[in-house]
């Protein structure tokens, strides 16, 4: 590889990722509506809510959206002295009169999303706080994200910039949402800002040793436990980087190596993997010999970064209570079907075996140890298993075990005994189905994608 071959193609990639002029001017008109609907209802607003100022901000005002994205965010700066409850009413109120067709979803506040002129628009209301150190909420501190890369961010960074962000789509870690776990439009546009270029971007993370920290502004005050750390410059207690997954920054770090090795188009664009079919998720059975086991419910109602801690925790709960039982996890995963109507989520765990044999070891204390020593040889003296014996200066007992079946252990309420999300519990609590072996082949047409993903996977 030579730089000259990478770029080449990173001019090729900032080509197919630049809007046009015809898409820049459709989403400048889109805008300018937007902005002035909202500022007309805010003045419609008792006071001091009528003084709320109006304006866009997010990649789309940055000029950092790639070509074909439909996001337009629009938000509502009202004053300090509105407590909360009105805040959350009056920005419901404009978004509801910019957006008379707009439904509403809930962050750490209640806003308005909808659809205009084709673009896909999120009216959000936010306190004019005086620094991002003063922030209520988190969408506090997004207009100070959008005046700090305006001021920095010229034609030139901005190309380089939809560069990389489309590398970060292309590898699967783009997204700061707690379903990905991946990289923000901001973390991005920092680091391109930091390194200068996008080749210098990946060329510094191919020989990164986490943890690596960047503090753009040396604010050089607060510390943080992540692998990757970038200081907010404008808010020196943050740390923007904090979504991110250690595995996602692994994964980040060997496409930055393999790009500058063997730099092709295929990495910022690749092909559409096909949801797996049934057929295929019982060739996969049958070929790794394992004993896969899957719970499958109505997700309960809650948005994406609610729904995903909870159900890692639940799948984590779960998986140390199969292996506590003696039930080795070869591997597990998670996922959910798109938020529509009767939405589906599933637990997923590949055992080594599902069965296990009646009777499991169970080690007491050290015979020294004789309070303890004789108060479990006491117990299962008269009790129904083999032993008490001494091994390894231990008493012993082989007991029959609770439950031998991990498809029927998760059938019953031993599942209930791990430690599960608690919207995630209530929702198995209102039924769920266990699907064991080939029987994972009947999730196909939910799961499709995450079937792929689990049997086939890639960094």
């Amino acid at each position: 590889m030579t730089d000259t071959d990478l770029d080449a193609l990173v001019t090729r990639v900032r080509e197919r990722v630049t809007p046009d002029a015809a898409e820049r001017e459709r989403l400048r008109a889109a805008a300018s509506d937007l902005v002035a609907r909202a500022t007309a209802a805010v003045a419609d607003l008792p006071e001091p809510a009528d003084e709320a100022d109006v304006l866009q901000v997010g990649s789309t005002a940055r000029g950092t959206w790639l070509a074909g994205d439909r996001d337009i965010d629009v938000f509502v700066r009202f004053p300090t002295s509105i407590p909360t409850s009105d805040l959350e009413t009056y920005g419901l109120r404009v978004g509801h009169a910019t957006l008379p067709d707009g439904r509403e979803e809930y962050a750490e506040h209640p806003y308005v999303k909808g659809e205009y002129e084709g673009f896909d628009v999120d009216l959000v209301p936010c306190y004019d706080v005086e620094s991002a150190a003063d922030i209520r909420s988190s969408v506090d501190r997004t207009p100070f994200h959008n005046a700090y890369l305006a001021a920095r961010l010229d034609d030139a960074l901005s190309g380089e910039v939809r560069a990389f962000k489309r590398f970060l789509k292309g590898i699967g870690v783009y997204g700061s949402d707690l379903r990905t776990e991946g990289f923000s439009g901001y973390l991005a546009e920092l680091l391109v800002l930091e390194h200068g270029s996008f080749r210098a971007t990946v060329g510094a993370a191919a020989d990164w040793t986490p943890p690596v920290e960047f503090d753009p502004e040396g604010h050089g005050r607060a510390s943080f436990d992540d692998p990757l750390v970038v200081v907010d410059p404008t808010d020196p207690e943050r740390n923007v980087a904090a979504v991110l997954s250690r595995d996602n920054l692994a994964r980040f770090q060997h496409h930055a190596r393999d790009l500058l090795a063997d730099p092709r188009e295929s990495v910022f664009f690749p092909p559409e993997r096909p949801p797996m079919s049934a057929e295929e998720v019982h060739e996969h059975v049958r070929r790794r010999g394992t004993a896969p086991v899957a719970v499958a419910f109505d997700a309960p109602d809650v948005v994406d970064d609610q729904l995903y801690p909870q159900l890692r925790r639940s799948l984590d709960g779960l998986e140390r209570e199969l292996s506590g039982r003696g039930f080795e996890v070869v591997r597990s995963t998670t996922a959910a079907t798109e938020p529509d109507d009767g939405r589906r989520a599933l637990l997923l765990f590949e055992l080594a075996h599902r069965t296990l044999p009646a009777v499991e070891r169970h080690e007491g204390p050290p015979v020294h140890v004789r309070d303890h020593a004789e108060g479990f040889y006491r117990k299962y003296a008269d009790a129904d298993a083999y032993g008490p014996f001494v091994a390894d200066g231990r008493y012993v007992v082989e007991r029959e075990r609770e439950e031998r079946d991990a498809a029927a252990l998760l059938d019953s309420d031993l599942l209930f005994e791990a430690a599960l999300g608690a919207r995630v519990e209530t929702a198995l609590r209102a039924g769920y189905d266990v699907l064991a072996g080939e029987e994972l082949a009947g999730l196909d047409g939910e799961f499709g994608d995450e079937l792929r993903a689990y049997f086939e996977p890639h960094v």
